[in-house]
């Protein structure tokens, strides 16, 4: 089990990489777009290259972001508890939010296919196609499931499995 904590731990590290890679380029295009109609001239890209690139950093950061305990959590209630308590709401939680990514990535992974085999296009002027637009939230949100699974199986006392209900994450 703990190869595969790591394992899915450096996946994570990965997408955050990717992630980071994804809002450097889409702030790139932003300042060039900037600087480019400043001069006077006029492109139709950029706007709808950003748009995906911020989304799919959204998405594709997500295991990353859990992995650091970088979301925004509420813990009150958890502060109540003894540290028992504080493991079992833990996992509970780490279940809750498996439940809710598997179903989401399940729901992308099938806009994804309906756009591809339909071969979607964005509508604009670029018309890029849309699928690897949606493809972010199957990929992101599954490797978010599978985090999931890898803070579920973090031994107990490891810093990682309660820093998000025991107040040391954000």
């Amino acid at each position: 089990m703990r190869h595969f904590v790591r394992l899915v731990d450096r996946v994570s590290d990965l997408c955050g990489i990717a992630a980071a890679a994804m809002l450097v380029a889409a702030m790139l295009i932003v300042v060039w777009m900037v600087a480019y109609r400043a001069l006077g001239n006029s492109t139709y890209w950029e706007i709808e290259a950003a748009t995906y690139l911020i989304v799919g950093t959204v998405l594709i950061g997500s295991p990353y972001c859990l992995k650091t305990r970088g979301h925004i959590g509420v813990d009150l209630a958890s502060e109540w508890l003894p540290p028992r308590g504080k493991r079992v709401l833990a996992r509970v939680l780490a279940l809750l939010g498996f439940a809710v990514c598997v179903y989401l990535a399940w729901e992308g992974l099938q806009l994804t296919l309906e756009a591809f085999h339909k071969n979607e296009g964005s509508g604009s002027l670029w018309n890029p196609p849309r699928w690897p637009f949606f493809a972010t939230m199957p990929i992101g949100l599954g490797l978010t499931a599978l985090q999931y699974v890898a803070d579920f199986l973090r031994p107990a006392e490891a810093p990682a499995a309660t820093a998000a209900v025991s107040g040391q994450g954000a």
